[in-house]
């Protein structure tokens, strides 16, 4: 699924956020089986959290490309995990709050199920094996985050191991691939705001962020979506939706040059 994801929204950033039925199709098809059709394919995009839908019309489009970035939902994430490979280690705490025009609308946490928990685990942490015992299991956890993040962005500092995590333990419990369009606060926060280092321990610091204790998992993600709300603030004028965004967070420094130059000279 990670193909069609990366290729469709290829394709709807190229056709200003709407594809043709018959543009759908064509990428789709290329990824489906005997036992799936593009109709199938469509469902399955939806329930993985892709931000798809079909308009009146019979077009598909890209919900993120019409969005006011404000209005847009951020899943901001954050897990503790007892080791660093999802092939062998697995999440121990997640934490999670769903942010919609600079507020928090909704949130979740949990311990997870574990046997075993390495001595330096606790020691980063204060995560002990008694709050794990009787905790949900892996595929309860899981499955309450995957209903919990529906089609939000997904947010996280350090983007990239958060989601490759998760979406490597939604597989293993047959939660199918994450679809959610991805923002690493990371990226953002070096493309809005001078900062000698870019660690979420420096910048709850630097930016006075009030926090429980960082490695916690939901305090952690707190703290990351107080680094995005500080990075709103210095958005240049031509990030208007969410998928301006999306693109601004990866963009290179000639791309975004050339795009305030753009947005400068229009009438």
């Amino acid at each position: 699924m990670r193909n069609v994801f990366s290729e469709l929204t290829g394709a709807f950033r190229k056709h200003k956020g709407k594809l043709s039925a018959r543009q759908y199709s064509q990428i789709v098809m290329k990824h489906t089986t005997l036992l799936e059709d593009s109709d199938t394919i469509f469902i399955l995009l939806q329930a993985s959290g892709y931000p798809i839908v079909q308009s009146q019309e019979g077009e598909y489009l890209l919900q993120s490309y019409f969005t006011p970035y404000e209005a847009q939902r951020y899943c901001v994430v954050d897990i503790e995990t007892n080791g660093s490979k999802p092939g062998t280690s697995q999440v121990i705490e997640i934490g999670a709050v769903m942010i919609q025009e600079g507020k928090i609308i909704e949130s979740m946490e949990t311990f997870v199920e574990c046997a075993f928990l390495p001595e330096y685990i606790t020691k980063i942490t204060g995560i002990e094996p008694a709050d794990l015992i009787g905790a949900p299991s892996r595929k309860e956890a899981l499955s309450k985050l995957r209903i919990f993040m529906e089609d939000a962005i997904f947010v996280a500092h350090n983007a990239e191991f958060d989601f490759n995590f998760l979406n490597a333990s939604f597989e293993r419990f047959g939660l199918g691939t994450i679809g959610n369009l991805k923002l690493c606060t990371i990226d953002l926060a070096k493309r809005t705001f001078e900062s000698e280092r870019y660690g979420l321990a420096y910048l709850i610091e630097s930016l006075q962020i009030e926090t429980a204790r960082h490695h916690r998992a939901y305090s952690d993600a707190l703290s990351a979506a107080k680094v995005m709300e500080k990075s709103f603030q210095t958005l240049p004028k031509y990030v208007k939706s969410a998928d301006d965004l999306l693109q601004f967070a990866t963009s290179s420094k000639k791309s975004r040059t050339a795009k305030k130059e753009s947005s400068a000279i229009r009438p």
